[in-house]
């Protein structure tokens, strides 16, 4: 692929508590997935951030997640569709309104922890996400695993899916992401990092953590925020790209 997008998992800062460097990432990617309050960030530490992603014009997605601010939104919940939808409507809503006031748009939706890894298999609760997506705005695209149900469901309702592929995460052989709760999960060398990605953007293929080659397609790559590290990780897979003769670019405009 000749252009592939970087994004970060931002915003998540939480009153007296700071979680990441969103400033120096914000100099690093090119979309900004933004908390919405419900696994993290509060209405201040959210403004500022949609405000230093409009200065470096960043594009801007919701970061939805289950309600579960004690759990960082980790947690699975088998929430109701109902609720789940209404959820994921409350939290782009509230994004967008802090997205005027910082004078940007919201442009694309990123489920965040274990509701991005439970909508990769469970239907009833991609419906949901879906569901909520056509009914605030069906011009936002949704983000997520490829191969997943909820970028079928998306589709099939004529929604944009963008695949993603995760810079810091280790994968199974099936292609999904390797649980939080088991060794190895979170990746943290740079370098090492920076060619798994290489390779990613260039061939469409990623090492899983049994050693096997998996084919892998993706338009955008994240590095999470609160990852140790996180702004080296960005940075070397940032140069390691457009040294090989790619673009880093957003795979939304707000210039549409």
């Amino acid at each position: 692929m000749a252009v592939i997008d970087l994004n970060a998992d931002l915003g998540e800062s939480y009153g007296a508590w700071d979680l990441g460097d969103d400033r120096a990432m914000l100099d690093l990617v090119t979309s900004a997935n933004v908390a919405c309050g419900f696994h993290a960030g509060d209405p201040t530490r959210i403004l500022d951030t949609l405000r230093l992603a409009t200065a470096r014009r960043t594009e801007i997605g919701a970061q939805v997640s289950y309600p579960d601010l004690r759990g960082f939104g980790r947690r699975d919940l088998d929430l109701p569709a109902a609720d789940l939808t209404a959820d994921v409507i409350y939290q782009i809503g509230a994004l967008q309104g802090l997205a005027t006031a910082a004078g940007t748009r919201v442009l694309y939706v990123k489920p965040h922890g274990a509701l991005y890894n439970r909508i990769v298999h469970d239907e009833r609760q991609a419906g949901a996400v879906v569901d909520a997506v056509i009914a605030i705005d069906p011009s936002l695209a949704i983000v997520g695993l490829p191969d997943s149900e909820v970028g079928r469901l998306a589709e099939a309702e004529g929604l944009r899916f963008v695949p993603e592929a995760f810079a810091d995460r280790a994968y199974r052989p099936d292609g999904t992401l390797v649980s939080r709760t088991e060794p190895g999960a979170v990746l943290h060398d740079a370098a090492e990092i920076a060619e798994r990605m290489l390779r990613l953007a260039t061939e469409g293929v990623v090492t899983a953590i049994d050693g096997t080659d998996i084919a892998l397609s993706a338009e955008t790559i994240c590095v999470h925020g609160d990852t140790a590290g996180a702004v080296a990780i960005a940075r070397a897979v940032r140069d390691s790209i457009e040294a090989a003769g790619l673009t880093i670019a957003p795979f939304a405009s707000s210039s549409r």
